[in-house]
């Protein structure tokens, strides 16, 4: 209704003011602390301030002679937040999906044109939706029955697969979007040295606790994969997009490596002009760099570790209430900020029910996931600012709707 006519002959000076109302009265605000259901976080006003000066000045990044200072601030920022986590350089990506698509396709020109995707169960399904993208051979689905990889199914699997070192790609995940999990990612680590595999590792939600003395630890192997993932509109509270894939040698990204006269010139690189184009799989692109320079340059590590251990208190908090209630179960004690619950005795129809009803309402946003052959909700606290009172409402809405 507020629409109205998309393209009129004449045009409505009002059109910004009322569409932008409308989009905000029908939006899932993550700011909400009851909007709980997704990797979906509310951004940092001085991130979503960067946003709005990259749509101002429009550079793109695609050539040096469009954004000189953009491109120079992506270099350092990029190698920053690589050397953050052990490796070498990163790429911006525009979230995790694309990060996890470079991966195999590096793997994949690494090793003469073809890898082996090995996963676990409950890898994203980016990754074989990209080994499809790319032609690759479907992938080895390795068993994860507690909701992390298997190591000795996975020593099983690579054991059984035939070909030269290095046409195996493992990928372990750091941060599960079902429950929030971490893949034992030292073990996983240490079956590919010994299998000569490379290893890849889906870091999209988890990445974020580097930040945090406290939660640091849970990363332990990140630094021994090949290329790593990471997306920081998650636990980087940036606006969309904010993603990353870090690499451990630079000569990998060669493959990405492409000419034209227009924007990369031969001369003007041997003039000294940087050369943009073998840093993406895109060409025209925005610099998402700079609300990620600005969001470190303000918080530093402390604030950015300070927020990551707010949300994953609140979500330690949340699940101690979720157990000690007798109308609820918890599946476990979370590892990052996803807790997972149910109404007991619900049968999963009743689950399923509640969490469109409040949906509908206008009243929470909860997620859910299927685990151990049943429904659970989902809530996913990336707002710093939730307290424990609104994690009470928000259990007493579910209890509340959850039908009998």
């Amino acid at each position: 209704d507020a629409v109205g006519d998309v393209l009129p002959d004449d045009g409505d000076p009002d059109a910004l003011r009322t569409l932008v109302h409308a989009l905000a009265e029908g939006a899932a605000d993550p700011a909400d602390p009851l909007c709980a259901a997704h990797l979906h976080c509310p951004p940092l006003a001085v991130a979503t301030a960067a946003d709005l000066a990259v749509s101002a000045l429009n550079p793109s990044l695609d050539s040096w002679d469009q954004a000189p200072a953009a491109s120079a601030l992506e270099a350092l920022v990029t190698r920053t937040l690589a050397h953050e986590i052990g490796l070498a350089d990163a790429l911006v990506t525009t979230g995790g999906t694309e990060a996890n698509q470079l991966a195999l396709l590096l793997a994949r020109e690494a090793n003469g044109g073809s890898v082996q995707l090995v996963c676990g169960s409950n890898a994203h399904h980016s990754l074989p939706r990209a080994a499809w993208l790319l032609g690759l051979p479907d992938p080895v689905v390795v068993p994860a029955p507690t909701g992390t990889l298997d190591p000795a199914a996975l020593d099983e699997a690579l054991t059984a697969l035939p070909g030269p070192r290095g046409s195996v790609l493992v990928a372990a995940t750091a941060g599960t979007t079902d429950a929030g999990l971490i893949d034992p990612l030292p073990e996983i680590a240490g079956l590919c040295a010994a299998h000569g595999a490379r290893l890849h590792i889906d870091a999209a939600y988890g990445g974020g606790l580097t930040f945090s003395d406290r939660h640091r630890d849970k990363l332990a192997g990140l630094d021994r994969a090949h290329t790593v993932t990471l997306d920081l509109h998650k636990l980087g509270w940036q606006p969309v997009a904010a993603g990353l894939l870090a690499v451990r040698h630079p000569r990998d990204l060669a493959a990405l490596t492409q000419r034209a006269d227009y924007l990369n010139a031969d001369d003007d690189t041997e003039a000294g002009l940087p050369d943009l184009l073998g840093r993406s799989m895109r060409t025209t692109r925005r610099p998402d760099v700079l609300k990620l320079a600005v969001t470190l340059k303000t918080l530093g590590r402390t604030g950015l570790g300070t927020l990551v251990d707010q949300v994953c208190a609140r979500a330690r908090e949340f699940a101690a209430m979720v157990h000690n209630h007798p109308g609820f179960e918890l599946y476990d004690p979370p590892v990052i900020s996803t807790v997972l619950f149910r109404p007991a005795e619900a049968t999963d129809d009743a689950v399923a029910a509640v969490r469109r009803q409040l949906l509908t309402d206008g009243r929470a946003v909860l997620g859910r996931a299927a685990l151990d052959g049943r429904l659970w909700l989902k809530a996913t606290l990336l707002n710093p600012h939730t307290r424990p009172d609104d994690l009470a409402a928000l259990l007493k809405l579910v209890e509340g709707n959850t039908p009998r």
